[in-house]
């Protein structure tokens, strides 16, 4: 089994990494965690291939990372074509002759770095699942605790009918919860070790089974077959990356809306400030969340588009992958860690809620006047008198007066009276979530 990454081995922040490269999956995807991925599967292979136990020994000694120098390796590999041919070559050199027959061994470069990538995307899948996860369980709190808690629904970011802040915390807790499900999925069952040779034939193996051994060494699923130019184990992972950072974004852009000044019903517990305007209390962190979620769609089209890889070994789509691979990572656990953050601290004012109900005159309850007025003038007048009313800027209770008694309207006019099933679908959200495995 392969150590996990160290945040230690993670160098001093960028200078817009602070915001677009946060949260654990940074150090996890660094090229120092790439190198040791690579180290790892060098390692491996050397037990795999039934070396003798010296030269397990002796190899695995010599695929310490700190024994490397990344960016000698890097610019090497501009010469080489990627960084596994300068990597086997300091490796052989780094230990003895016999040994060194022993290090790559049957093994094309694609097929190290491939394998390291699946590492790489293991590692970094349970640190953004671990912090999906944290967001829905605040969502799920948010949810339970504001069952009741009436607030407009908006559509067209228009107010429409009353609904529940509890329901909208559970929209995002199921479809967070949905988007962990995907990632695990991937992490589980779409990872895999890749080991072919130079053609995908296991040529310079004794047996097929070498494969199985690579898998075993490394706790990754072994494929049927080599799947060099097969990417869509790569468009898997894009996918439900790209999917994970839309649900991000979604939430994120909720808080962003609902923290307006002109709506203000929530607020991050530890908003951010202004470089010019001290009176601001922007959501720093649902702000993050929405600008690394944004980077996807992008990062995983260029995955998507360099499918296309000719024959049996690619030339130039391969290599094409490699940057936003790792950047989609990075971004995916970035934006899940900053909208853990975001839901965790999110302080909800029901009041400014109700009072934003209330700033309409009555009008979001339009839908229920005119169902209740259609049996005392007809379903045509009913709407023509509701719509006139609303158009008149009155408040309904005013408009409509000479067809309704004041308590009657009283009744009518209560948003929290006319939330439909939505503590019930939040009861069903919150049941179905803690039902999971």
């Amino acid at each position: 089994m392969r150590p996990s990454s160290s945040p230690s081995d993670s160098p001093g922040p960028g200078l817009f990494d602070g915001v677009l490269a946060a949260g654990p999956v940074r150090a996890a995807t660094t090229d120092l965690a790439w190198l040791r991925a690579m180290l790892d599967v060098e390692a491996a292979l050397t037990r795999a291939g039934g070396a003798p136990p010296e030269i397990v020994e002796e190899v695995a000694a010599a695929c310490r990372v700190e024994r490397y120098d990344v960016a000698a390796l890097g610019a090497a590999a501009a010469t080489a074509g990627n960084p596994v041919v300068p990597l086997a070559r300091a490796l052989r050199a780094a230990v003895s002759p016999a040994a060194a027959r022993h290090v790559h061994r049957g093994a094309t470069s694609q097929d190290i770095l491939d394998t390291a990538a699946m590492l790489v995307a293991r590692d970094a899948l349970g640190l953004i699942i671990a912090d999906l996860t944290a967001a829905a369980e605040a969502a799920a709190r948010l949810a339970g605790a504001h069952r009741d808690t009436p607030v407009a629904a908006r559509t067209l970011l228009q107010q429409a009918l009353p609904t529940t802040f509890g329901l909208v915390a559970a929209g995002w807790l199921t479809a967070l919860d949905g988007v962990v499900d995907r990632l695990a999925g991937v992490r589980d069952t779409r990872l895999a070790v890749q080991l072919g040779g130079a053609a995908g034939t296991l040529a310079a193996f004794d047996s097929p089974s070498i494969v199985e051994r690579l898998a075993a060494e490394l706790d990754l699923p072994a494929p049927d077959l080599s799947w060099h130019t097969d990417r869509t184990r790569v468009a898997d992972l894009a996918g439900a990356l790209g999917t994970a950072c839309g649900i991000v974004g979604k939430v994120a852009g909720d808080v962003v809306l609902f923290a307006q000044t002109e709506v203000g019903e929530v607020v991050e517990g530890a908003p951010g400030g202004s470089s010019s305007l001290p009176h601001k209390q922007n959501p720093v962190a649902a702000v993050s969340a929405r600008a690394c979620a944004a980077q996807a769609p992008g990062l995983a089209g260029t995955l998507l588009a360099s499918m296309g890889h000719e024959h049996q070994r690619a030339a130039g789509a391969w290599h094409a992958e490699w940057a936003p691979f790792t950047g989609l990572l990075r971004s995916t656990g970035s934006a899940a860690h900053w909208l853990a953050r975001c839901l965790a601290h999110l302080r909800v004012d029901p009041g400014r809620m109700r009072a934003n109900l209330d700033a309409t005159g009555g009008a979001l309850l339009a839908e229920r006047i005119g169902a209740a007025l259609a049996p005392k003038v007809g379903a045509t007048e009913a709407h023509d008198l509701v719509r006139a009313a609303v158009a008149s800027g009155r408040p309904l209770a005013e408009a409509l007066a000479a067809h309704f008694d004041q308590a009657e309207l009283d009744a009518l006019l209560d948003p929290a009276s006319y939330l439909g099933a939505a503590p019930a679908l939040t009861d069903r959200a919150l049941k179905r979530h803690g039902e999971r495995p």
